[in-house]
């Protein structure tokens, strides 16, 4: 059964603003709302790994204090926002999900969050990570498996299954996320909210703890895609383009190229996206983009946890430490044509672009949301590797570097299914204007 939803649950953080500016709310009552929906809830989905209520009110009593004077930071001004707790906050345990990091305390702020602190938002805590990031299905982690709130017996998707969690339930309006391989849009999908991957390194990653330096992105999670787009423009180096109104040509990416894939789940996606064009991936493609992804991942991963596999291995979890395991066996030769590899698939999706398309939308993920721990599905009539499924969809677009926005596009069997947009980089506008159609016109 769903959890009852925190008060955060169908608010937009534009609608926050302005019962702040209004005077019908405050900062601090904000706050305090989300501590004891945190609270509330974190025995039934175990979304946050550390809340810091002190820090959280000193924080949304400044943010009073500096609207009462007149200083107004901008629309992220005394919301509540979720972490990951793979984002250092400076004076806030980051355990990266792993008994590796028990007890440990940054003690400087990741660059994204240095700039929602100037943005002048409140960060009540550190959400639910999967060890490491390394993992799509969230339920791997030192304190526990995050939890979906339409279901707490089902995956909140991973990594960032604790942002995911916290912003489905409307304990937060607004959370922070990291995405190697859809860990951002994967939650997003399962939990039934938005989620935006930006291009890659549009958002600093700086005080993030890695899981693939090549791949790795920094993105955010919220109810609506509008609130994305407003968390997007605080924290990325450069102001995205202004949506002027025109039309946008979108093409449905077949996703038979890429995943067996739920034809229910297939059906809402497209419905809500609206396109009329269909464009497939070349035959092939596809298996070259997924063998691309894991040696990359794999390489990469195994470079930073290379000291802690070989010194204290039974630190990790069982699954984790297995997959670290295999990924430390792939050889330097296949990480170095993965790399030559990943130029020559830019220039083949290039060119479903160069076809007359803006932006091409897909589902997000292939299935809705499996029972926690489930290792296989079935799909199409086949048996999958749910991990796998998970991925198959998201992680083109981070080999790819290209930005990826994710929302709601209907129910499965009471699950949420979600629809899945990508485009060049410095198009993203037409991704959020894709989605504000889609929210009008789709099947809730």
């Amino acid at each position: 059964m769903p959890v009852t939803p925190g008060p955060f649950a169908g608010r937009t953080v534009s609608d926050l603003a302005l019962d702040l500016r209004a005077g019908r709310v405050t900062a601090a009552e904000l706050a305090r709302l989300a501590l004891e929906a945190a609270a509330r809830l974190g025995p039934a989905l175990n979304a946050f790994v550390t809340v810091d209520a002190e820090g959280a009110l000193a924080a949304a009593r400044t943010a009073d204090r500096e609207l009462a004077e007149g200083a107004d930071r901008g629309p992220l001004h005394g919301i509540p926002v979720g972490v990951k707790d793979l984002i250092m906050v400076a004076g806030m345990p980051a355990t990266m999900g792993s008994r590796h990091f028990a007890g440990y305390v940054p003690d400087a702020d990741a660059a994204c969050v240095t700039r929602l602190r100037a943005a002048g938002a409140v960060i009540v805590g550190k959400t639910t990570t999967h060890e490491f990031a390394y993992g799509p299905t969230g339920d791997r982690s030192a304190n526990g498996p995050s939890r979906n709130p339409w279901d707490p017996e089902r995956m909140s998707g991973g990594s960032s299954g604790g942002s995911g969690a916290a912003v489905a339930a409307g304990i937060v309006p607004l959370a922070l996320g990291t995405d190697t391989g859809g860990s951002v849009r994967i939650p997003a999908a399962l939990c039934g909210v938005a989620g935006f991957k930006p291009a890659y390194g549009a958002i600093r990653a700086d005080g993030v703890f890695p899981l693939s330096v090549t791949l790795d992105h920094v993105g955010v999670l919220a109810g609506r895609a509008e609130d994305c787009l407003l968390a997007y423009a605080c924290l990325a180096d450069e102001r995205p383009a202004q949506d002027v109104g025109e039309p946008v040509r979108t093409a449905w990416l077949d996703p038979a190229g890429l995943t067996p894939c739920d034809p229910r789940v297939a059906a809402l996606a497209r419905e809500a996206a609206g396109a009329p064009d269909v464009v497939e991936l070349p035959e092939g493609v596809g298996a070259r983009l997924r063998e691309t992804y894991t040696v990359i991942q794999s390489c990469e991963t195994a470079a930073v946890h290379a000291e802690r596999l070989a010194g204290a291995p039974g630190l990790f979890d069982p699954e984790v430490l297995e997959r670290l395991r295999v990924a430390a066996e792939v050889p330097g030769w296949r990480y170095v044509r993965a790399m030559e590899e990943r130029r020559r698939l830019g220039g083949v999706v290039a060119e479903l672009f160069d076809g007359g398309h803006d932006v091409l939308a897909l589902p997000a993920v292939p299935l809705t949301a499996p029972p926690l721990q489930r290792r296989e599905a079935v799909l199409d009539g086949g048996t999958v590797a749910v991990r796998a499924a998970l991925l198959a969809l998201t992680s083109p677009w981070n080999v790819l570097g290209l930005p990826a926005l994710t929302v709601p596009a209907g129910l499965v069997d009471g699950l949420p299914a979600g629809l899945q947009l990508v485009c060049r980089p410095g198009g993203e506008h037409l991704l959020f204007q894709v989605a504000e159609k889609a929210g009008r016109s789709g099947p809730r």
